[in-house]
C-alpha cells in the first residue's frame, strides 16, 4: 500500500459523495490530519481534478475526474455490441455465453446470455469474478494479451512465469481457444475465446456446458470456430 496515493484516493472518494466539501468535513470523513488533507486538495487542485470555491464553501471536483472512467464506457460498448451476437448463438446453439473483461486480478462476468438459454444451470452471474490462472475467460486472455501485460497481470498476481505456464498459454494461442481448469468433482466447463483489436484483447467470452455432454475436444472442434467467429464480429462492432 502506498499511503499518500490511498490518501488522495480517500480525498476523492469523500468529495463525490457530495457537492463540495470543507478541510473540516473532509478531514473527519477520511480520518485524515487537516494539514494532510490542505496538501492533498492542493495537489489534486493543480493536477486538475479538484477546485477551489472559496473558503466557506471549500473545494469540489471537476469534470476531468469523468477522464478516469474512459475504460467503465468502453466496456458499456462492448455489451452493447456483443449482446445481440451472444442471444443469437444462444439460441442457435443452446449453450449459455458469458462476457468477461479484467478487473483486478480477476475476470468479471458483465454480460450474459444464461437466462436466454435451456441449457443452463445458473442464474445471469452478473459481476461473478473468475479466477485469472483457472478459468476460461482468464486463459484465454492470458493468452492472447500482449506479452508485456501478460507478464504485469501474473507479477500482479504474485505468479512468477515457468515453462509450464509458456506452454499452456503456447497451447491455448494455438488452439485458438482455452478450456477451465477444474477438479474431477466439476460439473460444468467453460470454453474461452479472446475478443481482440490487433493485439490487444478487448474482451473475453466463454461458453458453459455440462461435462457429461462432451468432451473438451469435442467442445473445441464443434464450438472452436463459431465461438471465435462471434468475437470477431463483437470486436468489428465494438470498434465502430
Amino acid at each position: 500500500m502506498i499511503e499518500p496515493v490511498s490518501r488522495s484516493f480517500a480525498i476523492m472518494e469523500a468529495l463525490s459523495r457530495r457537492p463540495r466539501g470543507t478541510v473540516a468535513v473532509l478531514a473527519g470523513e477520511t480520518h485524515l490530519p487537516r494539514p494532510t488533507v490542505v496538501r492533498l486538495l492542493k495537489t489534486l487542485v493543480e493536477l486538475g481534478y479538484a477546485t477551489r470555491i472559496s473558503r466557506e464553501a471549500g473545494y469540489r471536483l471537476t469534470d476531468k475526474v469523468l477522464g478516469l472512467a474512459q475504460g467503465i464506457r468502453f466496456v458499456d460498448r462492448l455489451i452493447d455490441a456483443a449482446a445481440p451476437h451472444m442471444s443469437r448463438f444462444t439460441r442457435r446453439y443452446g449453450w449459455p455465453l458469458y462476457l468477461g473483461t479484467i478487473s483486478d486480478r480477476a475476470m468479471t462476468i458483465r454480460h450474459s446470455t444464461a437466462t436466454e438459454s435451456p441449457m443452463s444451470f445458473e442464474r445471469t452471474a452478473l459481476q461473478r469474478r473468475s479466477p485469472l490462472l483457472s478459468s476460461a475467460l482468464g486463459r484465454a486472455w492470458l493468452a492472447f494479451c500482449p506479452a508485456e501485460e501478460r507478464r504485469g497481470v501474473l507479477r500482479h498476481l504474485g505468479v512468477k512465469p515457468d515453462a509450464k505456464l509458456a506452454a499452456a498459454f503456447a497451447r491455448i494461442r494455438s488452439d485458438g481457444y482455452a478450456f477451465t481448469v477444474l477438479p474431477r468433482s466439476g460439473r460444468l466447463q467453460g470454453i474461452g475465446v479472446a475478443i481482440r483489436d490487433g493485439e490487444r484483447v478487448m474482451g473475453c467470452l466463454s461458453m458453459r456446458f455440462i461435462r457429461s455432454a462432451m468432451t473438451e475436444d469435442e467442445a473445441g472442434r464443434r464450438y472452436g470456430a463459431p465461438l471465435n467467429a462471434l468475437a470477431a464480429a463483437i470486436a468489428a462492432d465494438a470498434d465502430r
